[in-house]
């Protein structure tokens, strides 16, 4: 494969696709299918899915998913969740990982999205803008995260504001809102 990689947001025909995408990217079904429960989840809208083709075939896939401060008003300020994002191992550190946050983080700040949020690895988005240890910035994740992970938790702010405005844990959509997915 050596065409170029070409971004565009997703279409419920590309359900299948995506799925296969988060199966080959992580090795196991498990985000595949919390993918595929948050595409459908109405609480996680309104989602940005983002589907990277090369030579018209999907090779990655990312969804930032609606999420709010707890006690906040529930639609203002945009807050979003990066989760999940996957590549196929075949296109794996070639960039589109990069080109995959770098068109989702636009996208939500042309929509006004204030912060983003991910828990992920901390080597890995700090280098797309990510601020490690969201916790102490005053936005808790939506379960408790180990002290030695704490810095997997991470934000960024989509505009001048900054970390301004509200703060507090962070609620997100109903399907990733069960503990299981924030443990180790």
């Amino acid at each position: 494969m050596s065409g170029e990689i070409v971004i565009r947001e997703t279409v419920p025909a590309d359900l299948a696709a995506i799925v296969e995408v988060h199966k080959k990217g992580f090795g196991y079904d498990k985000e595949a299918g919390l993918t595929a429960e948050l595409l459908s989840d109405p609480t996680a809208e309104p989602a940005v899915s983002l589907l990277a083709l090369r030579d018209g075939e999907a090779v990655g896939h990312i969804l930032f998913t609606r999420c709010r401060i707890a006690g906040a008003e529930p639609d203002r300020p945009l807050f979003y969740l990066l989760a999940p994002l996957a590549v196929v191992p075949s296109c794996q550190k070639q960039g589109v990982g990069r080109l995959l946050i770098a068109e989702g983080l636009q996208l939500l700040r042309e929509r006004g999205a204030k912060l983003v949020f991910v828990l992920g690895h901390k080597e890995y988005y700090p280098r797309h803008g990510f601020i490690p240890g969201a916790e102490k910035l005053g936005f808790p994740a939506p379960y408790p995260i180990a002290e030695k992970h704490a810095d997997y938790w991470m934000a960024q702010a989509l505009t001048n504001e900054g970390f301004s405005g509200p703060k507090g844990r962070v609620v997100c959509a109903d399907a990733l809102n069960r503990p299981e997915h924030w443990r180790e």
